[in-house]
């Protein structure tokens, strides 16, 4: 039986069918670029299907050609010039990673990420907060915030270390190239590369397999797999929010979130 959760924006939309719920972020236009009215109706929906026995398992993917890319650039560069509470901003973006990034890595259910196409930034730290990530052939990743002048956030350097190693990980932030989805695949950022076309039901049937499985044993699984890793991921996830808005601040930033708009090469000043 499908109904849909009340998320409150078309930034994101939320149903639940048999035991899956789905959140589509939902601004296809932007590449699905997280906004603050989709973030909070994440978190909200996160919030309620973590107790809800209905959901069994959750899947995160964008509509479109995308799945996200992450914080909305242009958005950053109209709003440069207005006053900003720093301690605020951070504290608000600690809470808003915690429920959104924090509660997919903790989820006491299994999460997937479905990836039609790009996920960048912010969108690649969601994609890989989630417990298994299926990607379209057509799909890449990349950190991307060094080309924003950003050091990252919603936990990306958490979840790429102890996914693929702290080398690597520190490859894909400092150079931010883009990688495919076959090179993610080999990396062991994604777990399984499919069709375009075929994208959807090839998640859902994932979804429906660990929907069939057993609920409690998920639970201690997860609980166990994330003991295992480390426990100082919030602890993570905070250091990052704030060198991220302190980042956001910088000259370089604002520049090349205007070059973004502008289509050029940001000019990188270290200020």
């Amino acid at each position: 039986m499908q109904s849909s959760y009340q998320t409150g924006t078309e930034d994101l939309a939320a149903v639940l069918d048999d035991g899956v719920l789905t959140l589509t972020m939902n601004r296809p236009d932007r590449r699905n670029a997280l906004s603050a009215e989709m973030l909070a109706a994440m978190a909200d929906c996160l919030a309620q299907a973590e107790t809800d026995p209905a959901v069994r398992v959750i899947v995160l993917t964008g509509a479109g050609n995308a799945f996200c890319a992450g914080g909305d650039v242009k958005r950053m560069a109209a709003s440069e010039g207005e006053p900003v509470d720093v301690d605020y901003k951070i504290h608000k973006q600690r809470l808003s990673q915690r429920a959104t990034a924090g509660k997919l890595y903790e989820m006491p259910k299994p999460t997937i990420a479905a990836l039609p196409g790009a996920a960048a930034g912010a969108g690649f730290s969601l994609a890989l907060s989630c417990d298994l990530r299926i990607a379209s052939e057509k799909a890449f990743l990349t950190t991307a915030f060094a080309r924003v002048g950003f050091s990252g956030d919603y936990g990306g350097t958490f979840f790429l270390t102890r996914l693929i190693g702290a080398a690597k990980a520190r490859e894909l932030y400092l150079l931010s190239d883009r990688v495919s989805a076959p090179e993610a695949l080999a990396l062991g950022l994604v777990n399984k590369v499919v069709a375009g076309d075929d994208l959807q039901t090839e998640a859902m049937a994932l979804a429906r397999r660990l929907a069939d499985g057993p609920p409690i044993a998920y639970r201690y699984m997860k609980e166990n797999l994330n003991r295992a890793v480390a426990r100082e991921m919030t602890e993570c996830l905070d250091m990052e929010v704030t060198h991220h808005v302190h980042t956001g601040l910088t000259e370089d930033h604002k520049d090349a979130a205007q070059a973004f708009v502008e289509k050029r090469t940001p000019v990188f000043k270290g200020r």
